[in-house]
């Protein structure tokens, strides 16, 4: 049956209509203008850093500020390997971070502080009033606003809780990074001028707080934010309360423990300790164990999800049993390596990436909370399959048969797919299966 008319309801657009669209209507221009942006706080603040280090401190706070940036941005790489998202989105958070509202920090928290201090007469309580109300409200505003962006513009790269936490915790990591080179270099200046060095020195005791002792900080403030958005793009899209409140709340939440960390050299001698292993360290244990939960339940939700499209015809019996396992995996991708090169192992990660958002997009339409698009989603993530369907069913097929496992029992007896087939060719020859799961 035909589902649209067979000739246009509305008379086609002149031919020459998009080539005079204005030029700010074309889709790079956002782009060009968020990179410009960027790039322009980038260079204000490498100038108010190096004016306050001075050029051999903001080299020493460079170069030590940089070592825990690669682990913290590899863990939440791994934590994001379920449904990994594009590097683009990782860059302009790490970018945001550590250019856009290190900048906004550095200039709010500088005015708030003055301001308070000539009002008050009193330079140490501004100080103190500064670290434990303003800065905590200003960063993790500033922060924020990178994971609000990728949530209202990106929003197919942020589906659930990991997502959330993966976007606020890079944003953090170069919101530290920045930070971590102002302190450190200063600390290094002041080294200079009182001839300190080694073990004793300011620059060391800097160094073992803020990257020995909390190089997580910064990222397990700006987390709790970002689960909040996380929990918002699992809600329906009618529940507008429920997507506002959610985000404020975990905003909130990292205001709270940012001050609480800020303030904690102020409750005594051994306050910052008491804080240290009251609260922080607490806090991140949950925040780990959470997060392999969650990674945990996608997993699960690939395996149970995935089958009804194994039984339409778009998946082998074995794909949804192996893509719900990590290592089935990456011996996929080792597979499709060894068989087929770099191409190859591509093709296998991009399958099981649409896969894997195939499946949290039929959860979503089952509990009833998917968008307008979905058809047009699910269509899309299909096709996408189907394309690199020759390369990753045999080596998905290869991981689940390296480890002797059955094949699960919800396949009908012979079916298409259990037709062998060429790695090397275009898959099984068959046409696209039609049938939709949704469809009753």
């Amino acid at each position: 049956m035909a589902t649209c008319p067979p000739y246009p309801t509305h008379p086609p657009a002149p031919s020459g209509a998009l080539r005079h669209a204005h030029w700010w209507q074309r889709r790079w221009v956002p782009y060009a203008a968020l990179s410009a942006l960027l790039a322009l706080s980038g260079l204000v603040i490498l100038a108010l850093v190096r004016e306050q280090t001075g050029t051999e401190g903001f080299l020493v706070g460079l170069g030590l500020a940089v070592l825990p940036v690669p682990l913290l941005v590899a863990s939440f790489r791994w934590l994001d390997r379920v449904e990994p998202g594009p590097w683009r989105n990782l860059v302009f958070s790490f970018a945001w971070g550590a250019c856009a509202a290190a900048l906004i920090a550095i200039v709010a928290n500088s005015f708030a502080t003055r301001w308070i201090a000539t009002a008050t007469a009193d330079p140490s309580h501004a100080d103190t009033l500064g670290a434990t109300v303003i800065a905590p409200v200003v960063e993790e505003t500033a922060k924020a606003a990178a994971v609000l962006l990728l949530f209202l513009f990106r929003r197919r790269d942020f589906s659930g809780l990991l997502d959330g936490v993966v976007i606020a915790g890079v944003t953090a990591t170069g919101f530290a990074f920045t930070e971590n080179i102002l302190y450190l270099g200063t600390a290094f200046g002041t080294d200079q001028l009182s001839g300190d060095s080694g073990i004793a020195s300011v620059t060391a005791a800097t160094f073992f707080v803020r990257v020995v002792m909390s190089p997580f900080a910064h990222p397990l403030f700006t987390v709790l934010t970002g689960l909040g958005f996380g929990a918002a793009a699992l809600s329906g899209e009618r529940q507008r309360v429920r997507r506002v409140l959610l985000p404020l709340s975990g905003l909130l939440l990292a205001m709270g423990m940012h001050a609480l960390w800020n303030g904690s050299s102020t409750f005594g001698e051994f306050g910052f300790f008491a804080v240290y292993a009251a609260f922080m360290v607490p806090a991140f244990g949950l925040l780990v164990w959470l997060m392999l939960w969650t990674r945990y339940r996608e997993l699960r939700t690939v395996r149970e999800e995935l089958p009804a499209y194994a039984v339409a015809g778009w998946l082998s019996p074995a794909e949804p049993f192996a893509l719900g396992s990590m290592r089935d995996r990456r011996v996929a991708r080792q597979y499709a390596r060894h068989h087929g090169g770099r191409p190859a192992a591509r093709a296998v990660a991009q399958y099981e990436a649409y896969a894997t958002s195939l499946a949290f997009l039929r959860r979503r339409g089952r509990r009833g909370r998917a968008g307008a698009d979905f058809v047009v989603r699910e269509g899309e993530l299909l096709n996408e399959l189907w394309r690199r369907r020759a390369w990753a069913r045999p080596a998905l097929e290869h991981a689940l048969a390296a480890k002797s496992r059955p094949v699960p029992a919800y396949a009908p007896p012979g079916a298409w797919w259990a037709q062998p087939y060429a790695p090397h060719g275009q898959g099984p020859g068959a046409p696209a299966p039609a049938w939709n799961p949704y469809q009753v």
